[in-house]
């Protein structure tokens, strides 16, 4: 699959980092450094704009090591990028952690997955059919 892609960035695309990788890191492209305080939330432009395929989206994900060393999250995640945005990609970051996190340009902030989706139609019914499990949730089929 192909994507049209505009870099106004001076990062490289994104890319897959290894053969078997599922998300594409996105970088920071900012002009001062983002100092993100414990439970600050900052919008983070990218300086990419993307032409998805109709039936496809962009997810938004944090990066696992962001997150684990540092408590860097998205707080919309997965994000969603509909085919029909042509806007800038900025991300969503949070940092969940007690401490300052600084965000610099070109620094590897999320990752980008691209997905297939289907449009679905919603029938209204008074009922639907039963299941073993019925309502169960929240951890009504164990740990």
């Amino acid at each position: 699959m192909q994507i049209r892609i505009i870099n106004k960035s001076n990062n490289p695309l994104p890319a897959y980092e290894t053969s078997g990788s599922a998300g594409m890191d996105l970088r920071a492209f900012i002009e001062e450094e983002i100092v993100l305080k414990s439970l600050d939330r900052k919008l983070v432009p990218t300086g990419l704009f993307i032409e998805l395929p109709e039936g496809y989206e962009a997810q938004l994900r944090p990066r696992s090591g962001l997150a684990f060393k540092h408590g860097i999250s998205l707080p919309n995640t997965p994000a969603t990028i509909d085919s029909d945005y042509r806007g800038e990609i900025k991300i969503a970051l949070i940092n969940l952690s007690n401490e300052d996190f600084v965000v610099k340009t070109g620094e590897r902030i999320a990752q980008m997955v691209i997905a297939k989706h289907e449009k679905a139609e919603l029938i209204q019914v008074t009922e639907l059919n039963e299941t073993k499990r019925g309502e169960g949730g929240f951890g009504s089929t164990g740990k």
